[in-house]
């Protein structure tokens, strides 16, 4: 009897004086909640017929739909007759305290958005990404991942990959190669320009337009130096580099050509000896 006199009391000083009050909070969470994930829905949409990026995509509208529902708890709160000026002052307080602890993983978050957002490079791609070069395997949000010519793996945070020079070889779909050959001097030079034209325009792979450019660069302390420069497509590169070297060197050796290396010449005078022996 007592305590069904003790609930009846309670229930009538707590539950029938705030009933409305409370009933109001919870529609006003649930309504809120359904809001907030129409809300979400909405902006899951809006994103992807923008083409953003999944991974972007997902981690806004779980940010979104988590501030959301902060908002209705504290609307619910606030309904309840909760003071919610100290919680939010506490929240406040503590994004601080986790923006300053986390300070160089929200500048890599940022790097990642941007980089995203802004797609300097994609997936596939070969690149130079803070003084390394490969191909891209995955743009995170906190970090990117490279795959190197002898196929290991670089984890490069975002923030030093956005604040440096990005170099994207993939971007352009032909790609000039620079090179240099030294001929002797007492070698005829003109004979070398033909012999360096002949090995460039026999190579099918070489583009036509832009025309190659073979030409005397340089003076050189040992050498004439020659610069060629044939247009490729970008994955025909590498194969061409290599191709025309070793040809230039065999060709070279073939047509008695030769190519100069430093060295030095030591004279002795004809007393030295002697003087050493004295």
């Amino acid at each position: 009897m007592f305590e069904e006199l003790n609930i009846k009391d309670l229930i009538d000083a707590f539950i029938v004086p705030y009933a409305a009050n409370i009933a109001l909070a919870i529609i006003i969470f649930m309504v809120g909640k359904w809001l907030a994930s129409a809300l979400t829905n909405l902006v899951v949409k809006l994103l992807t017929k923008s083409k953003m990026d999944d991974i972007l995509i997902g981690f806004v509208t779980s940010i979104t739909k988590t501030i959301l529902l902060l908002f209705v708890v504290i609307a619910a709160l606030n309904q309840l007759g909760i003071d919610t000026t100290s919680l939010i002052a506490l929240l406040g307080a503590a994004g601080l305290a986790v923006g300053l602890a986390l300070q160089n993983s929200l500048q890599n978050f940022a790097a990642g958005v941007m980089l995203i957002v802004f797609r300097p490079f994609k997936a596939g791609d070969f690149v130079e990404l803070a003084g390394v070069a490969g191909v891209v395997e995955n743009i995170g949000i906190f970090s990117s991942v490279l795959r190197t010519g002898d196929n290991r793996e670089l984890i490069i945070p975002n923030g030093v990959i956005y604040g440096g020079i990005i170099t994207n070889y993939s971007t352009r779909s032909t790609r000039r190669i620079d090179m240099v050959f030294g001929v002797d001097y007492s070698d005829d030079l003109k004979k070398a320009k033909e012999i360096l034209r002949g090995i460039v325009l026999a190579d099918d792979r070489v583009l036509s337009e832009p025309e190659p450019v073979i030409a005397v660069s340089e003076l050189a302390d040992f050498s004439v130096n020659f610069i060629v420069r044939p247009w490729v497509k970008n994955a025909d590169y590498w194969p061409v580099l290599w191709d025309v070297t070793e040809k230039v060197k065999l060709e070279f050796d073939a047509q008695g050509l030769s190519i100069p290396y430093p060295q030095m010449d030591i004279h002795i005078p004809r007393n030295a000896k002697s003087v050493a022996e004295a």
